[in-house]
């Protein structure tokens, strides 16, 4: 059994005793089979070499390979020339759980309509490159440590002048607190609304369930309040009684719809007289077709909102950068949530971006995406028009996605068991609902996931598989 063990060293747990009655190579075997069997050895994982493992035990390399090969016989360990080992992806024990040792993920979908990502596949990559290359030779050793868990500063003061330049948003870097996205940030905010007293707090209905469910986990009861085509209704929301609000005011998630501004001047109203404050999600505002920009409604009250963005749908989810534009009196109770969260957010990468922001590539990123996206919206509300002339179609003006209303006798499950058996990812309306079934079948199509020329295509698949869910 020659095999290639120039890679580098990779430590084991193992151990053997010489004064015992069992021969050294059975120990090996013994102690590896039952850590595979128990799973502490996972399908996949690679493991030391023989070379690697005979000197850690100071045991003859041939006792190693002897008991590797008697484990790769019984199928534990899989041994090739020139590889490094590794346990067997099956493993003598019928296991079909993945190299993870969980469930072994569902394949992705041929077309996926779900509204959740952005196009991952015109990510900037030489851009962002050169940012990170030019964040780490500019750091000093210091900027390696831990820092303000405001983040850092670099990227605080290019995120108040992309801001405020961009959405008209009041943002001294002092009041800007870098987060791990969106979710972190909501998280953070809803748990310093509990520490000033806060306990019940709005959302608009529809909304992300997820975004709810933060709330709960923070203590507070969450209040729906409707969204019409104006927005959400603050005559409701005044008689709500609640502390606070979550709001999509420029793209509302997930209809669509754009708070009028006969609303924003309301909602800012009720904001001063009942002394709440609102978490602005200024989702999806970077992309418009059809209107012109609306400015964040944070620089009209920047003392009770909290602003709330993210790079998750202008670069890529996997950046994990979001930010909070926070007002002075929760500044110090949010900091110091983030700073109990996780000490910060990864510092090299707050360089990069900051590097990226000042250098314009953010700028010519959305430029780019946004004539990408419109062609993609175009052609998708084309074929919808051509091969479901009964949906309305909803919430087109901006954003990734857009909502198809169809007639109450179509089925929304029915509907997704029928684009699943056809590979389609798609999304409805009813989980976003407070009552789930209170409104009309809906469904959410996102086209920033689908390439261009295949539009068309997953559009029609689409409605065959409406057409089979009828019967």
């Amino acid at each position: 059994m020659a095999l290639d063990e120039t890679s580098q060293p990779l430590e084991l747990l193992l151990s053997v005793r010489r004064d015992g009655s069992r021969r050294l190579g059975a120990q090996v075997e013994d102690q590896l089979r039952r850590a595979i069997r128990q799973g502490t050895l996972k399908a996949g994982t690679r493991i030391a070499s023989t070379r690697d493992l005979a000197r850690q035990l100071g045991v003859s390399r041939r006792v190693v390979v002897d008991a590797y090969a008697q484990l790769a016989a019984e199928g534990y360990l899989s041994l090739r020339q020139g590889a490094q080992p590794r346990v067997a992806l099956v493993s003598g024990r019928g296991d079909t759980t993945s190299r993870d040792g969980g469930i072994a993920p569902a394949p992705p979908p041929r077309f996926d309509f779900r509204p959740q990502a952005p196009d991952v596949s015109s990510f900037p990559r030489t851009a962002w490159l050169r940012s990170q290359r030019e964040a780490l030779a500019v750091m000093t050793d210091g900027d390696l440590g831990y820092g303000d868990p405001r983040g850092v500063e670099a990227l605080r003061s290019a995120l108040a002048d992309y801001l405020g330049r961009v959405r008209g948003v009041v943002a001294d870097p002092a009041r800007v607190v870098v987060t791990s996205g969106y979710s972190q940030g909501q998280g953070i905010v809803c748990r310093a609304l509990v520490a000033h007293g806060a306990r019940r707090i709005a959302f608009e209905d529809p909304s992300h369930p997820d975004q709810r469910r933060l709330a709960t986990r923070a203590g507070l009861e969450v209040v729906p309040v409707a969204v019409d085509d104006a927005g959400i209704r603050v005559d409701e929301l005044a008689r709500a009684e609640v502390d606070a609000v979550v709001l999509t005011p420029a793209h509302q998630h997930p209809t669509g719809a754009v708070l009028s501004g006969e609303r924003r001047t309301s909602l800012l109203a009720w904001l001063r007289t009942s002394e709440a404050i609102a978490i602005e999600d200024d989702y999806d505002a970077e992309y418009r077709y059809d209107r012109a920009a609306i400015g964040a409604l944070q620089g009209l009250e920047p003392d009770r909102i909290v602003y709330a963005g993210s790079a998750s749908k202008t670069l890529a989810p996997a950046l994990r950068l979001g930010w909070l534009v926070v007002p002075p009196t929760l500044l110090d109770t949010v900091t110091d949530e983030k700073d109990m969260a996780d000490c910060g957010t990864t510092r090299i990468d707050q360089h990069a971006f900051a590097d990226f922001l000042a250098r314009g590539e953010l700028d010519r990123h959305l430029r780019r995406m946004r004539a990408s996206y419109r062609r993609r919206r175009d052609l998708l509300v084309a074929t919808l028009a051509e091969c479901l002339p009964e949906a309305t179609v909803h919430g087109i003006a901006a954003g990734l996605h857009l909502t198809v209303q169809l007639p109450d006798d179509h089925d929304e499950h029915a509907i997704l068991d029928q684009a699943r058996s056809r590979g389609l990812g798609l999304t409805t309306m009813g989980p976003f609902r407070a009552r789930p079934g209170s409104g009309p079948p809906t469904l959410l199509l996102g086209y920033g996931q689908i390439p261009e020329h295949a539009i068309a295509t997953a559009a029609r698949e689409l409605a065959v598989a409406v057409r089979a869910a009828r019967g």
